[in-house]
């Protein structure tokens, strides 16, 4: 589908209701930027003009398309998911994600879920014996991120390395599959 002000194709696509009317926009980044900023700032949707009248207005809310901007180069530390991959994919890359994209994901999970505990059953998992089930994600979110350092120590020829954050990784994941005998 074309932008209906111009010939590139249209990535946003905005539906208004406007009284009993549903009114819908096809916009390419350029032109949706532009009618989303004058709609900002006149207080409500401006009229779109006809193809190749264009959309000329001052741009009044220029930091918000900056913060979108800066946001969407945010990246994990461990799995290196940039926020921008998340809102196209709809996937996050690591459990460290929740706690690195905390701020922006809490509205998301709360207007999906309506709320942001969790209040249920959780899964019962082997541990050792006398031992809780982990709260956190520490321990898995450090395992991400032994296997990045590893990955990297392989690439620098650093074997010594890389063969000691194997061992670590090895011995965690053991501690996780360890079952309680009886």
């Amino acid at each position: 589908m074309k932008c209906q002000q111009c010939d590139k194709p249209a990535v946003f696509h905005i539906t208004e209701l406007e009284a009993a009317e549903v009114r819908e926009l096809h916009l390419c980044e350029d032109h949706a930027r532009v009618y989303l900023n004058q709609s900002e700032a006149a207080g409500g949707p401006p009229e779109p003009k006809p193809k190749g009248g264009g959309l000329t207005a001052p741009l009044g809310v220029g930091q918000t398309a900056d913060e979108l901007a800066a946001l969407d180069q945010k990246a994990c530390d461990m799995c290196g998911i940039t926020f921008f991959e998340f809102r196209n994919q709809g996937r996050l890359g690591c459990p460290h994600d929740y706690v690195h994209f905390e701020k922006e994901l809490e509205p998301l999970i709360a207007n999906i879920h309506g709320a942001t505990q969790h209040t249920g059953r959780r899964p019962s998992r082997p541990t050792a014996p006398g031992e809780p089930l982990p709260e956190g994600t520490e321990s898995l979110t450090a395992v991400i991120g032994m296997r990045t350092g590893m990955q990297e120590a392989i690439e620098c020829e650093d074997y010594e390395r890389a063969k000691e954050l194997r061992d670590r990784i090895r011995d965690t994941e053991q501690h996780w599959l360890e079952r309680p005998t009886e």
